[in-house]
């Protein structure tokens, strides 16, 4: 089945890295509002990259991120200083992987491994070197050389274009369902990480397979 595959592409946030990672932070910041803040958070930070990318007003990742805290904070009637509001930002710098992300990625090793990301080049060179992964990845590819955000297709070919590979030998690799439609429309292999038993959306494109976490991946793409 995965015999053509020659590179791998990974999301990186709510795949190998694990955004809700803050919520120790954010209860430290605001006790007893750390899981509603980390969620609001989070939820802003996509709606915004899809809001600008339809308006045609790119801001890189990590100005979208602070723009969603400050909503966030807003909504949830929470005192955002300066302080805080670098710590917790601060945490986009250091996010930690999901447990099994290393082992799987050392099994796949044969293949071209790649990181396929709306985070800017900043926050992607921190996680990535923070978790010891600088030598995994054969090329950290962000969005920001387009100033558009997934899943726009042309942020798609721009790991066709890095990786030299023909989009039918490639994979890609999300667990968020939006990102592996917009990938398997266009034209990728997909799979989708379902860690947390999510319906999936309607959207039409399903992925090839999904799978719990990526050491079901490791088997399916050996």
């Amino acid at each position: 089945m995965t015999s053509n595959i020659d590179a791998v592409l990974f999301d990186a946030y709510g795949t190998l890295y694990d955004v809700y990672s803050v919520l120790a932070r954010c209860e430290q910041a605001f006790p007893g509002k750390g899981t509603a803040l980390s969620q609001l958070w989070r939820t802003k930070q996509l709606e915004y990259t899809w809001l600008r990318s339809l308006m045609g007003k790119y801001e890189d990742f990590e100005v979208v991120t602070r723009a969603a805290l400050r909503f966030a904070c807003k909504s949830l009637q929470l005192a955002l200083d300066e302080t805080s509001s670098k710590a917790l930002m601060d945490e986009y710098l250091r996010l930690a992987t999901f447990p099994e992300v290393k082992g799987a990625l050392a099994k796949l090793s044969h293949l071209k491994l790649c990181i396929l990301s709306n985070g800017s080049p900043r926050l992607l060179q921190s996680i990535v070197r923070n978790a010891g992964l600088e030598s995994t990845f054969t090329q950290v590819i962000s969005v920001h050389s387009l100033k558009v955000f997934k899943p726009h297709p042309s942020v798609y070919q721009l790991g066709v274009d890095a990786t030299g590979v023909p989009k039918e030998r490639i994979a890609f690799i999300s667990s968020n369902y939006w990102d592996a439609a917009g990938a398997t429309a266009f034209g990728f292999r997909t799979f989708w990480i379902n860690r947390s038993k999510a319906v999936p959306d309607e959207l039409g494109y399903p992925p090839a397979a999904v799978l719990s976490s990526l050491d079901e991946l490791v088997t399916t793409l050996s």
